[in-house]
């Protein structure tokens, strides 16, 4: 019996497992900080500076982010779940064996960051800026994605499941084993031509078709 291949490469996810953890009662994260084993509820950590820090075996719940800036930052088998916040700086961070759930976020700064093995679950990220990111084994299921920025990163084993994405813009991006047949809603902006890489239904491909003729300077008309 021959087995049918696989379309395309499903991705690994996080499995984040925690261990008993300490509450965290510093007031303010630090530049270079290093935070192990902690557990930030409720935190505002808005407008505070933590670039370069490392987060390891960590549990971030309903924290404020407004401004926070995390660039540089490692989120290393952590989790994250009903964060919030306008104008997040992750540039150039990396975050690996991470689920991100019920995430409430703008405007939020990843372009030249590293994302591995990530789980994102439920929850909106309105004008994710992910310029020169490099996604391995990442998920976005049940979530929602306003105008994501995907221009020149590299997207390797990335899933969307039952996932929103409006406006979209893949320009110069680089797509390997890409799965968008499980979006529920899939909407490209720009860039419609680095779909060299992705899996999408048929269905989709329907929905498409007005971007991929553009794309294409195909003019559809009647017949006379």
């Amino acid at each position: 019996m021959v087995r049918k291949a696989r379309v395309v490469k499903a991705a690994r996810r996080p499995e984040v497992r925690l261990p008993e953890l300490v509450a965290w009662s510093d007031g303010e994260v630090v530049p270079d900080g290093d935070y192990d084993g902690l557990e930030f509820r409720d935190a505002d950590l808005a407008e505070q500076d933590g670039g370069g820090a490392r987060f390891m075996d960590c549990a971030l719940t309903g924290c404020a982010l407004d401004g926070t800036g995390l660039n540089h930052a490692r989120v290393l088998d952590s989790v994250l779940t009903g964060i919030r916040g306008v104008g997040t700086d992750l540039a150039e961070a990396t975050l690996r064996d991470v689920e991100l759930v019920d995430a409430r976020l703008g405007g939020t700064q990843l372009h030249g960051a590293v994302l591995e093995r990530v789980l994102v679950r439920g929850g909106k990220i309105d004008y994710l800026n992910l310029r020169k990111a490099r996604l391995k084994d990442v998920v976005f299921e049940g979530c929602v994605l306003i105008e994501p920025d995907f221009g020149g990163a590299r997207l390797e084993r990335v899933e969307f499941v039952d996932c929103v994405l409006k406006g979209a813009d893949l320009t110069a991006a680089t797509l390997v084993d890409v799965d968008l047949r499980l979006a529920a809603e899939l909407d490209i902006a720009r860039g419609v031509d680095r779909l060299s890489g992705a899996v999408i239904s048929h269905a989709q491909l329907l929905d498409l078709a007005p971007v991929l003729a553009a794309a294409m300077g195909l003019r559809v008309a009647e017949a006379d």
